[in-house]
């Protein structure tokens, strides 16, 4: 079954009312079309036309087909009215540079008959175009999504792949039967049910839907770096910065007051359209072909939009933000917050790329607490996960250990961090619920029994949620009964916690948390039943909540270099001085829904997970900060950006398991390296000063970090340690000065010109 639409022969109807209008079409029908004297005609006619303009104008009144799907709901063919279940099992290759033309037309020809190959019998159609491009319809490979199929394809033909072919909704414009090459007998005839039912197990065990596509309604593609856009019909592009025009304008009418009703329909409309056509060129056949009608005729509406461009050429700061936000996923009312929170932490979050779990969490939350409430849900993320093996940029195993501390000062809203981990750690909380009762039900036995009677045996069960006040010993039993897994705390008050441990436990607690991060060894040995011994390896991942205060107090100058600081995720909390009270959303059913999905998702995984691309982003990043260290003499960002590249990495990789891709996606890396950069920064913030008091006076630092002024860059092409020394002033040691032109010189930043002066190199 092909679609097609009625409009190429039917000039009656305006492009308005067809442009998405399809029907399902027999092939009795198709072959009518094809032979029809005034398809032909229309053939001729654009090929004798040398104005590219009026070609692209002719070839939209084409009639076409849908090669993926043979029925659309409410015959209206865009991705939400697709029918799965009227897959077509095929796809269409477009090779649209003349020079391959012939080649794919005879590689084709090869590969359908080449005995044992991969795609021997698969070619079901093939057609030149009416501009002499060739379409090629094959039938997918078992298991294999339209994108899949058809970069495997294009690459066995030696031709670059057209990823504008990838959409579901796809179409392809229908030539005159002369122009047909081949047809297979099957090209038209629907499949049986038994392989139907073959096809859709091998999409839904791979976590797919029945045809193939994800979450987003595209079709699963491993090796896609961005969404691909919608295919468009007409003479100009239906999307603006991948933004469809349509949810351009309904975001329009949401801050404008609404859709307009009868009788300020042209008013609402101008309004539209002066602000519409600054990304429109000024075009007034693009705001026709992308505005709303409201009812209003053809002729009014080219009088409302002429009337619109005929004031004076400007932009449209309105749809500038709305832009802005559509691009990251926001409502476009905080699109003025988002670029405040960019300015003061360097990042931006873009909801719309995030994956499924993480894109939930976010649902009516403020831009300004992204950072924060993402910093809070990753550690238990990554508990979850706990069965997966990373291999690090340096060639180490690791595993998914995060801890992160969100800090901020009192009533800084910091509970909408705690309301997107309690429905993240919903499914610990029901399984360590009927654990802590068999354990319960263990002890009043063992209380219970009688004096000469044997203690009932320990159930050592395993509970993975367990509070951050824990004792040493409890932990330790936790540890040794957790089989393997990660065990996750959350505690709402760090305070509470440096209290109620004290400094003795706190300093031992200090030790799990280091050993934790690289799931290391610990352990007690007591000679006593009352306290647990062992030793065991330690996975524990948590997130903290606390004041700025509180947090000063666990992480003082005389433990600072302990080695803690540089392992934690801190976020800050946007300052709420005087600030106007924010406004909260509710998350849905269905985004809670989606949220442990993405449990069951993190939980499926096991094994060693391979990112090559994400290495080598992370690994570039490392030594880009190595450099800007370097140049600065500046030991705590030296210090600093080696584990904040790690937790970049960790955060990088749940976020590409989320993703339920193959490889890693540019969004993906896009994600790890911002959380590799918004890490370094805030634990410099945090604990920079702290860390450089051991250096350097703690004033002269707090001015650096400031400007930050490259110390490499202001030296003289040709310098002394004098000059070192007098831009250090007097605040790095002798020894400390020579290591770094050491360093210099081994990296061929700079060489020795004479006993006492060295020359730059290079200007890093």
């Amino acid at each position: 079954m092909i679609l097609e639409r009625l409009i190429a022969l039917n000039t009656r109807q305006t492009k308005e009312q067809t442009r998405a209008f399809i029907k399902e079409c027999p092939l009795r029908d198709y072959d009518e079309l094809t032979r029809s004297p005034r398809l032909k005609q229309m053939a001729e006619r654009i090929n004798s036309t040398t104005d590219d303009e009026e070609q692209r104008k002719l070839k939209s009144w084409l009639p076409f087909r849908c090669p993926h799907y043979t029925q659309f709901r409410d015959d209206y063919r865009d991705r939400e009215h697709i029918v799965a279940e009227s897959f077509t099992w095929q796809t269409c290759i477009d090779i649209d540079d003349p020079e391959l033309v012939e080649k794919a037309n005879e590689m084709s020809e090869r590969l359908d008959i080449e005995a044992g190959g991969q795609w021997q019998g698969l070619m079901l159609h093939k057609d030149y175009s009416i501009r002499r491009k060739l379409h090629i319809d094959i039938r997918l490979p078992i298991g294999m999504t339209v994108p899949e199929a058809q970069r495997e394809y294009c690459k066995a033909l030696g031709v670059e792949c057209d990823t504008s072919c990838f959409t579901p909704e796809r179409f392809i414009y229908i030539s005159p039967a002369d122009f047909e090459i081949y047809r297979a007998d099957g090209w038209y005839q629907q499949l049986s049910e038994d392989e139907i039912a073959l096809r859709r197990k091998a999409y839904t065990d791979r976590g797919l839907s029945i045809d193939g596509r994800t979450e987003d309604g595209s079709y699963y593609d491993p090796e896609g770096d961005t969404c691909v856009a919608e295919a468009t019909e007409g003479r100009y592009p239906g999307e603006f910065k991948g933004v469809a025009y349509t949810s351009l304008i309904s975001e329009f009418w949401r801050r404008t007051g609404g859709e307009p009703a009868e009788g300020e329909r042209n008013k609402r409309l101008h309004q539209l359209a002066a602000n519409l056509r600054a990304i429109c060129d000024n075009s007034e056949e693009w705001l026709l072909e992308v505005m709303p009608r409201f009812g209003l005729s053809e002729a009014e509406m080219k009088s409302i939009i002429h009337s619109a461009c005929k004031e004076p050429t400007k932009g449209s700061r309105l749809i500038d933000q709305i832009v802005n936000a559509l691009e990251m996923g926001i409502s476009s009312d905080e699109i003025e917050d988002a670029e405040a929170v960019a300015a003061e932490t360097g990042v931006k979050v873009n909801v719309k790329a995030l994956p499924i779990g993480l894109k939930e969490s976010l649902a009516g939350v403020p831009v300004s607490m992204h950072m924060p409430v993402l910093c809070g849900v990753l550690p238990i993320a990554a508990a979850y996960a706990d069965q997966v093996q990373i291999q690090y940029c340096d060639g180490n195993l690791q595993h998914l250990g995060l801890m992160s501390i969100i800090r901020g000062e009192q009533a800084s809203n910091k509970s909408v961090v705690k309301n997107a981990v309690d429905v993240w750690k919903r499914q610990f909380d029901e399984e360590d619920a009927l654990a802590r009762k068999r354990e319960e039900e263990w002890k009043e036995r063992k209380k219970g029994r009688k004096a000469n009677e044997k203690a009932p045996e320990d159930p050592k069960v395993l509970i993975r949620m367990v509070p951050v006040t824990v004792s040493c010993s409890t932990l330790l039993k936790r540890f040794k009964n957790a089989q393997g897994h990660t065990i996750y705390s959350f505690g709402e008050e760090l305070d509470t916690l440096r209290k109620t441990n004290g400094a003795g436990s706190w300093s031992s607690k200090y030790d799990i948390y280091r050993l934790s991060f690289d799931k290391g060894e610990w352990g007690q040995d007591y000679n006593s039943d009352a306290a647990e011994s062992g030793v065991v390896k330690v996975a524990y991942n948590w997130t903290m909540l606390g004041t700025n205060g509180a947090m000063r107090k666990c992480f003082k100058s005389d433990n600072i270099e302990n080695g803690l600081s540089s392992r934690i995720l801190v976020a800050e909390m946007p300052d709420s001085s005087f600030s106007k009270m924010p406004k909260f959303g509710r998350r849905s059913t269905e985004d809670e829904a989606r949220i442990q999905e993405a449990v069951t998702r993190l939980r499926s995984y096991s094994g060693l997970v391979d990112t090559p691309r994400l290495r080598k982003a992370i690994e570039e990043w490392v030594e880009q900060k190595r450099i800007e260290a370097a140049k600065d003499i500046d030991h705590v960002k030296d210090t600093y950006r080696k584990r904040a590249a790690v937790i970049g990495f960790r955060c990088g990789v749940i976020f590409h398991l989320l993703s339920g891709r193959d490889k890693e996606t540019k969004a993906c890396l896009e994600f790890a390296l911002m959380m590799a950069d918004y890490c370094l920064s805030q634990q410099i913030k945090a604990f920079g000063e702290a860390l450089q008091n051991q250096y350097v006076d703690a004033h002269e630092e707090c001015q650096r970090y400031g400007a930050n002024h490259s110390v490499f860059d202001q030296l003289a092409p040709t310098f002394t340690i004098d000059d070192l020394r007098a831009l250090k002033r007097g605040y790095c040691s002798e020894t400390a000065m020579r290591v770094i032109i050491s360093r210099w010189m081994r990296d061929g930043w700079i060489s020795k010109t004479d006993r006492h002066h060295w020359t730059k190199n290079v200007t890093k």
